[in-house]
């Protein structure tokens, strides 16, 4: 079954009266929406305690939860020392995740800093096979891993590399983030056909099993000459990309992923936008 919801917490739970994340799978619920993403992208600074509360309730409201692992993760770091903080970045991430009962980790690969774009894809694929051990050994197997497409040319995350990188175990995904790879191609994502052709290599190259739980992170982005600006809303006609498309593939494919919004400010309420558009589709 498909999912929907947003990435935090919207303007409008604020404006009506709410102030804690603990009381955002009631509100969601409500709203018509069942999944939610609790980024600790500046840090974890969520306590144990208090991620065991919101677990119960977004159990409680069945919600999926998702997490976003720390933006400073970065595998392709020239040095062991701040490979070894990524790593551990995502096991502390999934320490938390485990309480707030969720199984997926969303997490951005690496940059190329002043590497070849050669030398740090490969150097993340081999950090990324030491981390998919270090998953088993650590007892979360039954967990995934959802690299994520990235949005500038700086970033190592084309759809096609992310694709590459799930060969490497079956704890990893993809995070498709759609936004992310129409900035990063400047607006190619316009036709159903150029859905279809990711959606296609996904299939071919990592089977119907992974390809129909992927994750998806959606939201129109402004772009320039080196990729993606900042996150817009669905009401912006500039730049895209357009969802009807996408649920159109996602449809016809009967495939079964979660769906993030990550609109600035207004998540939940164009995560419900892309529920209704893609009930809409036949």
């Amino acid at each position: 079954m498909i999912k929907f919801g947003p990435s935090g917490n919207d303007v409008l739970f604020y404006t009506e009266g709410n102030k804690h994340t603990i009381e955002a799978p009631k509100w969601l619920h409500n709203f018509g929406l069942n999944a939610y993403e609790y980024s600790f992208g500046k840090g974890i600074l969520l306590g144990d305690e208090t991620a065991v509360k919101i677990g119960e309730e977004m159990k409680k409201y069945g919600i999926e939860i998702s997490v976003h692992a720390p933006y400073f993760i970065n595998f392709a770091t020239p040095t062991e020392e701040m490979a070894l903080k990524s790593y551990q970045y995502v096991l502390n991430s999934l320490a938390k995740l485990k309480l707030l009962g969720g199984k997926r980790l969303v997490v951005h690969p690496a940059s190329c800093g002043k590497l070849t774009r050669e030398e740090a894809v490969n150097l993340t694929k081999e950090r990324l096979k030491v981390l998919a051990n270090l998953i088993v050994e650590e007892g979360y197997s039954d967990y995934l891993i959802c690299l994520e497409t990235m949005g500038k040319t700086a970033q190592i995350g084309t759809y096609e590399e992310i694709i590459d990188f799930c060969t490497l175990s079956p704890n990893f995904i993809p995070t498709f983030d759609f936004g992310h790879i129409n900035a990063l191609t400047q607006g190619t994502l316009k036709t159903k056909e150029d859905y279809e052709k990711i959606i296609d290599l996904c299939l071919l190259k990592l089977g119907r099993e992974k390809t129909n739980k992927i994750h998806i992170h959606f939201s129109k982005i402004q772009y320039g000459a080196k990729g993606e600006i900042k996150h817009l809303t669905l009401e912006d006609t500039e730049y895209g990309p357009e969802f009807e498309p996408l649920a159109e593939v996602l449809k016809q494919h009967n495939l079964s992923p979660v769906v993030i919004c990550e609109s600035k400010e207004v998540m939940a309420q164009d995560a419900l936008k892309l529920k209704q558009i893609y009930e809409s589709v036949k």
